[in-house]
């Protein structure tokens, strides 16, 4: 699927970070292929593609710790903002305490005691942990490792957080605790950049799609607007359609027929045709088993954009 470019429910606002025709390579490995998009303020932006499609590239191109070898990434404020970023590998001291590594990365920052005590402490309870803060990392479960890596990445407040992965190996109740914080991280202005394999992780939480594929954009639209596309009727009858289907097809081209699965879809224009297919279909003596109205679905999207 070509790369959609539609546009954003901010497009009036001007981008936190702007990405420009950027490329990164590694020797022979192009990771990052003249990409270029906008993050808006206050959007959740999801990251969606295959293993080394580019996204952990992308992000540490925007945190700086890579340099492109073309293009740009600037802030469009009026400061870079602040930046907090989790990973997708989880790295901690297993024999320290929640509390005291928080501590020890609020210091990294440059932080007075006072002010990074009431970070650690706000940063526990932004991410349900405070009842662990005496927990050893090593006695943590994978769910409170990756909602300590929220915590570390919301150390000093920052406007624009950038997630790897954050819900990376947790079973479907770890999944919706970490959906549930980061939409109330959004909820509090934070602008977000997700990167993640979960599709009903990006379709609950993300308001803006992008997809990665061999390091280019294949795929790029407001949440609302790609889950708004290619709506279609199907249409179940009692027996094959061989017979019927030329007429069928000749209404409409947006009409498909599947005559051994005793289908009709109607697509875009021709869902204004039921009525009329419906007639067709009873004066020839079918009996209508099933009529389902659907739009496409993120995992289809995803599909055609990286295959």
């Amino acid at each position: 699927m070509p790369a959609k470019l539609a546009s954003t429910t901010n497009q009036d606002f001007i981008p936190v970070i702007q990405i420009k025709g950027v490329t990164k390579r590694y020797q022979t490995l192009v990771a990052i292929d003249d990409v270029s998009l906008d993050i808006i303020p206050g959007e959740v932006l999801g990251i969606l593609g295959p293993n080394g499609a580019g996204k952990t590239t992308l992000f540490r191109l925007i945190t700086g710790s890579l340099n492109p070898d073309s293009g740009y990434i600037r802030s469009l404020v009026k400061s870079w903002p602040a930046v907090g970023y989790k990973p997708e590998r989880l790295l901690f001291p297993s024999e320290m305490r929640v509390h005291h590594y928080l501590a020890m990365m609020a210091s990294l920052s440059n932080m007075k005691k006072r002010q990074a005590d009431v970070a650690v402490q706000q940063g526990l309870a932004n991410v349900d942990l405070l009842d662990a803060a005496d927990k050893k990392i090593r006695e943590c479960s994978k769910g409170m490792r990756q909602r300590l890596a929220l915590a570390q990445a919301l150390i000093g407040n920052p406007s624009l957080l950038l997630l790897d992965e954050p819900s990376d190996g947790l079973d479907p109740e770890g999944q919706a605790d970490i959906c549930r914080i980061i939409k109330q991280l959004h909820s509090n202005g934070k602008t977000i950049v997700l990167a993640s394999h979960q599709l009903t992780e990006v379709t609950q939480i993300c308001t803006q799609l992008v997809i990665l594929n061999r390091g280019s954009v294949h795929y790029e639209s407001s949440m609302q607007e790609a889950l708004a596309e290619r709506p279609h009727t199907s249409i179940q009858v009692d027996r094959d359609l061989y017979t019927l289907a030329p007429l069928l097809e000749n209404l409409h081209q947006d009409i498909e027929i599947n005559p051994g699965r005793r289908e009709i879809v109607l697509n875009h224009d021709a869902i204004a045709l039921r009525p009329h297919v419906l007639s067709i279909l009873l004066s020839a003596g079918y009996d209508v088993t099933h009529i389902q109205q659907s739009r496409v679905t993120l995992a289809e999207i995803y599909a055609e954009a990286v295959n």
